[in-house]
């Protein structure tokens, strides 16, 4: 791919997005498309053809999704469906109709069975229940997933999907009501400490496993994609490794200073017991995480303090 190939990152204000468009402009790519949502509504199918048809992309990065933490997915199954399933079926339909040469596709770790082998192989999709809570964002990302290789199959195109772990970093939510565990850990107990080291009490039994990814490696991970022919439709990112969610209380808690109790409220759900991603295919592949958690989570805090009055709180 040349330097000077029009690279279209729909959701480019998002954290992932930011993130893409972010990396492609250090390493020297020249034309970077991002339109806002008031400018290109990606649900609406004639906005979305008529612009591929003037802006003619010869690459399309997938970062457009409406995003959520266990709360807000079980409490809105039907947008986290549908707005996912529209927006995606608008983008990679456009880019077929446009000639994109090369599409990746993003998705989730949650679009492998609830109880599959650990760690989770692209081969585990469609082998199993999903789990419950957010089954309506997962399936929506499966049905991206085999658009994407029924395309490859078809019509023998590039187009490749990527399934990242838990990501973090800049620009994420932080709102309690929508955020993931990471963020809304964050900002617990960092406002717990500032209220005089207040206890922070947190959903669970903390004994559930989870892998995190830096968003910045993410990007890496989709810089390397754009630059590589993948001899496969779907594959794995992340960091390979895992802790528990006690344990990353525990590290958030020492990052952010705080000195208060950790109250774990266990009539509350843990979810999944696991899960951790193999990423096998992707280091054959070429490419491997390189940014360790506690250091992510250091300037991920740093970002946080810098932005409290205008980060973004996400609502549905």
């Amino acid at each position: 791919m040349h330097k000077h190939s029009k690279i279209y990152i729909a959701g480019h204000k998002g954290m992932v997005g930011a993130a893409i468009w972010r990396n492609l402009e250090k390493k020297g790519y020249q034309q970077l498309i991002g339109v806002s949502r008031q400018e290109l509504d990606l649900k609406n199918q004639t906005e979305v053809s008529r612009f591929f048809a003037q802006e003619k992309p010869s690459v399309v990065i997938d970062a457009a999704a409406k995003v959520g933490g266990i709360l807000a997915n079980n409490n809105h199954p039907y947008p986290f469906l549908m707005d996912n399933l529209v927006i995606q079926n608008n983008l990679i339909e456009s880019s077929l109709e446009a000639g994109v040469e090369k599409f990746i596709f993003l998705g989730s770790s949650c679009i492998y069975p609830k109880m599959a082998e650990q760690p989770l192989r692209e081969e585990a999709l469609l082998t199993g229940s999903l789990e419950p809570t957010n089954q309506w964002y997962a399936l929506a990302k499966i049905a991206g997933v085999k658009a994407c290789e029924a395309i490859r199959k078809q019509y023998q195109k590039d187009y490749v999907s990527l399934m990242p772990t838990n990501l973090y970093g800049p620009f994420d939510n932080f709102d309690l009501e929508t955020s993931h565990v990471l963020p809304a850990m964050i900002r617990k107990f960092h406002e717990a400490k500032e209220a005089g080291d207040q206890p922070v009490k947190l959903w669970g039994s903390g004994t559930p496993l989870r892998e995190f990814l830096h968003v910045d490696d993410m990007a890496e991970a989709v810089c390397f994609a754009i630059e590589t022919t993948f001899s496969e439709n779907l594959y794995n990112v992340g960091t390979g490794e895992d802790l528990t969610i006690r344990a990353l209380a525990e590290l958030i808690q020492k990052i952010t200073g705080h000195r208060g109790d950790i109250i774990w409220d266990s009539s509350k759900p843990d979810g999944t017991p696991r899960k951790l991603m193999d990423v096998s295919k992707m280091t054959q592949a070429g490419w491997k995480a390189s940014i360790g958690l506690e250091d992510g989570i250091k300037s991920t805090y740093q970002w946080f303090l810098e932005n409290q009055a205008t980060f973004k709180e996400v609502k549905i």
